[in-house]
């Protein structure tokens, strides 16, 4: 495979597993570590991925993934994830759904529930949820982000503070090692931590990508939530943390 196709390939891996080794690209492609670092090296001089020792990973950034481009990562792991999520979501109760591909992949899992008044202020999720006739969908409002059919800023907090939601669903486009839940967008983040409050239980979806990627806007610590769904083990010390502080762990998948 010549250069000109290996690279935009090393980038969707990177894409979907958050980061690469010299050795499995290696193996991968059947070519040499020394044609993998060169390629690494050039990605990494086009700033679109960060050499780290034996690979690469997504670089640090101000700016999330093209939102259509997330729809596409990690299929299989946000349907196992969002199962997962979705059975500690009973019927007969009230549930707040945020923006994320990850959040719109729970909606699909809760077109079977009955009895169910969802909140959101992600117009893919009602727009999903219209196929449960047994659902009650209530959008929020507030400042349509067209990238992403998000809804944003102070009519979409102020909608959710007339609320107590038994369950709320959120994501984040980033996990730090202290335990740190980050996003990129401040408005979103504004959201995401009025959820969190108006929630008897929070559930944070997030697959393993998170894990070695970095945002600039903090939401909460994974203290603040109930539950984490992820489709790996946690890194580091992150498991013992959230034992500390009560925050259950489910590994999906």
């Amino acid at each position: 495979m010549s250069q000109t196709f290996r690279q935009p390939d090393i980038l969707k891996i990177a894409q979907r597993e958050g980061k690469v080794t010299v050795e499995g690209l290696a193996e991968h492609f059947g070519v040499t570590l020394q044609t993998i670092r060169r390629d690494l090296t050039e990605l990494a001089e086009a700033n679109k991925l960060e050499r780290v020792h034996g690979g690469a990973i997504l670089p640090s950034g101000t700016t999330n993934i093209q939102y259509e481009e997330r729809r596409t990562l990690n299929q299989s792991s946000k349907l196992a994830m969002a199962r997962a999520c979705a059975a500690q979501i009973p019927e007969g109760c009230s549930v707040f759904l945020n923006i994320g591909t990850s959040t719109e992949a729970v909606a699909q899992e809760l077109l079977d529930h009955r009895d169910l008044m969802v909140v959101t202020n992600n117009m893919n999720i009602a727009n999903i949820l219209i196929d449960n006739s047994d659902c009650q969908v209530i959008v929020t409002g507030g400042a349509l982000r067209r990238s992403d059919g998000g809804l944003v800023g102070t009519l979409t907090i102020d909608t959710i503070r007339q609320f107590k939601f038994d369950y709320a669903v959120i994501g984040c486009s980033a996990m730090d090692e202290d335990g740190d839940i980050l996003d990129f967008d401040i408005q979103e983040v504004g959201v995401s931590q009025t959820i969190i409050a108006q929630s008897r239980n929070s559930l944070l979806v997030a697959d393993h990508s998170k894990f070695s990627r970095t945002a600039p806007a903090r939401i909460a610590s994974m203290r603040a939530v109930s539950t984490v769904v992820t489709d790996k083990r946690l890194p580091g010390n992150l498991p013992q943390l959230c034992a500390d502080w009560g925050t259950k762990v489910i590994v999906a998948g």
